[in-house]
């Protein structure tokens, strides 16, 4: 079997908004399609006919689709999206970019304007939390644990204390 996940990210009608916007962050990305909202759709959702119910956009080569259902679900810190990221440029980039409007909470977690939830993480953490030793792993993560945005420099400090 070869089946595809594709993500559902619920809005409350700014799905078009929503990725407009991760698609102009995210290399190799586009905006596919839509569906718009029939008069049935439109009555169980709260919508008007006509509007956009559904936006198809792929983010790097992973498929999402942006449902604009209404206001009966919000997004939550218990399901968010990890950005492994090569260097600080690109943590820093991505940091910025999804934080702007939102809110920047800590370890590297920030909530962008749209309320989703993204963990913008160095690769290098993961190396170094688990080529050192116990004593190693754990100044890493103490170090992690009082940052907002990670810092590369600072966690590999933190190895080599």
């Amino acid at each position: 079997m070869d089946a595809q996940l594709t993500t559902c990210l619920w809005f409350d009608g700014n799905g078009r908004e929503a990725a407009e916007f991760y698609s102009s962050i995210f290399p190799n990305s586009t905006i596919n399609g839509k569906a718009v909202h029939d008069e049935e759709t439109a009555k169980l959702s709260g919508q008007t006919a006509g509007v956009e119910m559904t936006v198809s956009f792929t983010l790097n080569g992973n498929k999402f689709v942006a449902l604009n259902g209404g206001p009966h679900y919000q997004f939550s810190a218990a399901t968010s999206f990890m950005i492994n990221c090569d260097t600080q440029e690109e943590v820093d980039y991505y940091w910025e970019k999804l934080s702007d409007g939102g809110k920047e909470v800590q370890c590297g977690w920030l909530t962008d304007k749209f309320g989703v939830s993204w963990q913008v993480v160095p690769k290098a953490f993961y190396h170094l939390m688990s080529s050192g030793t116990p004593e190693q792993s754990q100044r890493v993560m103490a170090a992690m644990l009082k940052m907002v945005k990670m810092d590369i420099a600072e966690l590999e400090a933190a190895f080599n204390q």
